[in-house]
């Protein structure tokens, strides 16, 4: 069975700024590189979404209906619903993701 991908506008704005981040301080290419593979890790949700595993931060907070894939070192934060695969945030692991978290997902 395949499910349908969606990229949420908060994580279209996490890859877009990851993407910039990666262009002004490395190079074109690397971030040009770097968004493809985040982009194809997103959509190999399509094939077995229930692969990820609940965020520690936010099963501290008895909150289990997310889960995540990695990236290294890039966390992609999603939620599966019936058919669909909403993709919520994707972030970079090495910030204060207990933070990020709350703020990004338990306010929606």
């Amino acid at each position: 069975m395949k499910f349908k991908v969606n990229i949420v506008a908060s994580a279209e704005e996490d890859l877009f700024e990851i993407y910039q981040y990666v262009y002004f301080n490395d190079s074109e290419e690397k971030a040009e590189k770097l968004f493809s593979k985040l982009y194809e890790k997103c959509l190999l949700l399509q094939k077995n979404p229930k692969r990820g595993h609940v965020p520690p931060e936010l099963s501290l907070f008895g909150i289990n209906e997310f889960l995540e894939i990695i990236y290294k070192p890039y966390r992609i934060i999603y939620q599966v619903t019936g058919k669909e695969v909403f993709i919520h945030c994707i972030l970079d692991g090495r910030r204060d993701m207990q933070k990020l978290l709350q703020e990004r997902l338990i306010r929606e």
